[in-house]
């Protein structure tokens, strides 16, 4: 007669192997995660999924997000591979309709042999009071304070206000072509300041624009106190295809801002206009600099190109924070508890089965393990959607995928072993 299950639940010696059972799991997944580690270069799915997530289907696909409507507030303005000459020119012609804030979103480091080109830039920066400069944070140690900068050169950057055009990809000092999938970015940063020998704070490209444009916004942004914060894209522009919502922000090529013709005067006044690298020229579709792969990326594998310019991704940051519709996620924390939890009760239910239908074990385990990742998913999904919520359930997922056949191990091998060991060492008395 098989024995009673309550009987089962009611023993200490049960629930001390669910709890050892729930440890070895973890444990095993630490010494799979850093053994099977070091051949990462023969998984070629692998690398083609990397930086990949789940919740990129709700960027990336229609059926989740209805376009939105175009952000009137940001215009961008492509400098192209234009001269210093031209770009004075493009920034006079915008101070000319009066903006609101002006970010520039590129590197003038060296003074060049156009010496005249370099003076009507200067002129041209002198006249823009409203203007946000280039800053670029260099040398990060494991605290993420930066110890070194990149600032535009001092004839360029004269009085105006910096601000850093890091995306938190870039924290790792990798090279562009090498990153993955941009997502997050740093609110402010921390930069060691070697005169004062202490901590400045530096705000980003585009919660400093913001500043500029509508404080208050800015201010609850910044009171949110969040170290790292998620990028709520909602379109791009010029991207042929690449994303489905690609006439979000309206872009003016470098001669279009030139003449005055093509396009309406309160196109730019009194609104936030962003310059920045977007090609050669609009017709330019094989670019890729300063350019990133985003969540909107509808091709998830083998993506060949990127498909946002970084100016672009500032817009995106801008748009967020005016809007105040924000990303939230599941801290680190919260997600190992959430998935020792779940493995816990896993262990419990697994273990059940293991005691009364040990015939049965491998079926019914692998069965639950796989509706347990499909329910999981799918929640995922729908929490991001419905409330702007990034849950973090990996641990969870890979635990309940292990969960069934580690068990198995740990009470055929693990527990077999020491009962025999338990056994000899302490004879029973006759």
């Amino acid at each position: 007669m098989a024995p009673n299950r309550n009987f089962m639940l009611k023993k200490r010696k049960f629930w001390i192997h669910c709890v050892l059972g729930t440890a070895f799991i973890f444990g095993f997944m630490y010494t799979a995660q850093k053994l099977f580690a070091i051949f990462d270069f023969l998984d070629p799915i692998g690398d083609a999924l990397e930086g990949y997530e789940i919740t990129d289907q709700v960027f990336s696909n229609e059926k989740w997000r209805e376009p939105p409507p175009a952000d009137t507030n940001i215009v961008i303005v492509n400098i192209g591979i234009q001269s210093r000459r031209v770009i004075a020119e493009q920034i006079n012609m915008i101070n000319r309709f009066k903006p609101k804030v002006i970010g520039l979103d590129t590197y003038f480091g060296v003074l060049k042999p156009d010496t005249l080109g370099d003076l009507m830039l200067a002129d041209a920066l002198a006249n823009s009071p409203n203007i946000i400069m280039y800053a670029k944070l260099l040398q990060p140690d494991s605290n993420n304070i930066w110890h070194d900068v990149l600032y535009c050169n001092p004839l360029f950057e004269q009085d105006h206000e910096t601000a850093s055009v890091n995306l938190l990809i870039e924290a790792a000092n990798a090279e562009q072509y090498s990153f993955k999938t941009c997502r997050s970015f740093f609110p402010k940063e921390k930069l060691f300041n070697e005169e004062t020998g202490k901590i400045d704070t530096v705000l980003g490209f585009g919660v400093a624009l913001t500043k500029k444009y509508a404080p208050e916004k800015a201010e609850r942004f910044l009171a949110r106190n969040m170290d790292e914060e998620l990028i709520n894209y909602s379109g791009n522009v010029l991207d042929f295809g690449k994303t489905p919502y690609g006439t979000r922000f309206f872009a003016l090529d470098w001669d279009q801002i030139l003449d005055s013709m093509q396009f309406f005067p309160d196109l730019i006044k009194d609104k936030i206009v962003l310059l920045g690298y977007l090609g050669d020229n609009f017709n330019d579709t094989r670019s890729v600099e300063d350019k990133y792969f985003t969540p909107l990326n509808k091709k998830y594998t083998g993506r060949a190109y990127p498909d946002m310019y970084g100016v672009v991704v500032h817009a995106n940051i801008i748009s967020m924070i005016l809007s105040e519709n924000y990303l939230n996620q599941m801290t680190e924390v919260q997600s190992m508890v959430l998935a020792v939890l779940v493995c816990f009760l896993n262990v419990v239910v697994f273990s059940l089965i293991y005691y009364y239908l040990d015939r049965w074990y491998d079926g019914i385990t692998k069965l639950l393990q796989l509706l347990q990742a499909l329910i999981f998913t799918f929640i995922i999904i729908l929490v991001f959607h419905y409330f702007n919520f990034k849950l973090n359930l990996t641990y969870t997922i890979v635990a309940v995928l292990f969960a069934g056949d580690s068990l198995e191990v740990y009470y055929g091998v693990i527990v077999n072993t020491w009962e025999k060991f338990e056994h000899k060492l302490l004879p029973k008395k006759i």
